[in-house]
């Protein structure tokens, strides 16, 4: 609500108002923008789901720098990433979409170790010599998805990849909502890490002086 020019949440039974609210909660963005707008015209996009598995090699690695292998749909492949902290290497994350309409507090974050059987077909396309039975299970990570398989292919923004539509991340501000001093970002996944500041900048730019 926008009480004397003050955006007005209800957090459990607690009143907070403020000039300006940035929903910036990753995986719980949609659901908290669905519950600020649940009565407006505008409504949020659908939100899904990737679960990225990572698995550790159990050994010393050659590897000086990171390795990308060509994209997969929804995500960059099996990648290598060094951990400089010296426990070696991590090769991940590989793509589970999860069904649509899964809620944050459905997903478990246990990772399945039988995904190592694709790991080590990938991991051998730019690492052949890669030995059998070197891999560890390590930890899942979950990516907010603006696109999933089973949606329509046919819309305005993106191309397709694999039968999944590219929907890079959104930044939806007042002149999108109605609202002022409201800021949504959706899908932000990577950019979260890589372009924080960026985005911490475009904000600012857009959020009335």
């Amino acid at each position: 609500d926008v009480f004397n020019g003050k955006l007005c949440l209800n957090a459990d039974g607690t009143w907070i108002s403020s000039d300006y609210v940035i929903n910036s909660a990753g995986l719980w963005a949609g659901e908290v923008a669905r519950r600020i707008h649940k009565q407006d015209k505008w409504q949020p996009p659908e939100h899904f789901f990737a679960k990225g598995t990572y698995f550790r090699f159990q050994g010393k690695s050659s590897f000086r720098h990171l390795i990308y292998p060509v994209p997969e749909p929804g995500g960059l492949g099996v990648h290598a990433t060094i951990d400089w902290g010296g426990v070696g290497i991590k090769f991940g994350p590989d793509v589970e979409w999860l069904k649509p309409g899964t809620g944050p507090d459905e997903i478990s974050y246990n990772p399945d170790p039988r995904r190592g059987d694709k790991f080590y077909g990938e991991i051998r396309k730019y690492w052949p010599d890669l030995p059998s039975g070197s891999l560890g299970v390590d930890y899942v990570g979950v990516r907010p998805k603006l696109s999933h398989p089973t949606t329509s292919l046919s819309t305005e923004s993106g191309t397709t990849s694999g039968g999944v539509k590219f929907e890079d991340f959104r930044i939806v501000g007042p002149k999108t909502h109605g609202i002022p001093g409201l800021i949504h970002l959706f899908g932000i996944e990577s950019p979260g890490l890589t372009s924080s500041m960026a985005i911490a900048n475009y904000i600012k730019e857009i959020l009335p002086t």
